[in-house]
């Protein structure tokens, strides 16, 4: 006898299946980072795919010339930069798994 249900219960454990790599693909972000520059590498900032900052790297030169207000500039549009190249790894990760299919709340 057939399933009132058709293929529901395939569609569902394909559900689960994606769900799962998802979790994984999560869980593995903070190992994937990503690298953010500004002033052509006087400040660079490494973002993981959790969208966490996990280094700062910055030109002593910049630091001797005393402009505060430039190297806080720098810091923020490197810093920018990383999480912005950061998220769009992740969404390449997800999209290859969800086949480019839109999901809210992912990325």
């Amino acid at each position: 006898m057939k399933s009132p249900f058709g293929n529901m219960g395939n569609i569902l454990k394909q559900a689960q299946a994606m769900q799962e790599q998802m979790a994984k693909i999560q869980e593995q972000a903070a190992s994937k980072t990503a690298n953010g520059t500004a002033g052509g590498g006087i400040v660079t900032v490494t973002a993981n795919g959790a969208m966490q900052i996990v280094s700062v790297a910055i030109d002593p030169e910049v630091v001797k010339s005393g402009d505060v207000d430039m190297l806080q500039d720098l810091v923020v549009a490197a810093t920018n930069d990383a999480l912005r190249k950061a998220k769009e790894l992740m969404e390449g990760e997800m999209k290859a798994l969800t086949g480019g299919m839109k999901i809210p709340g992912l990325f």
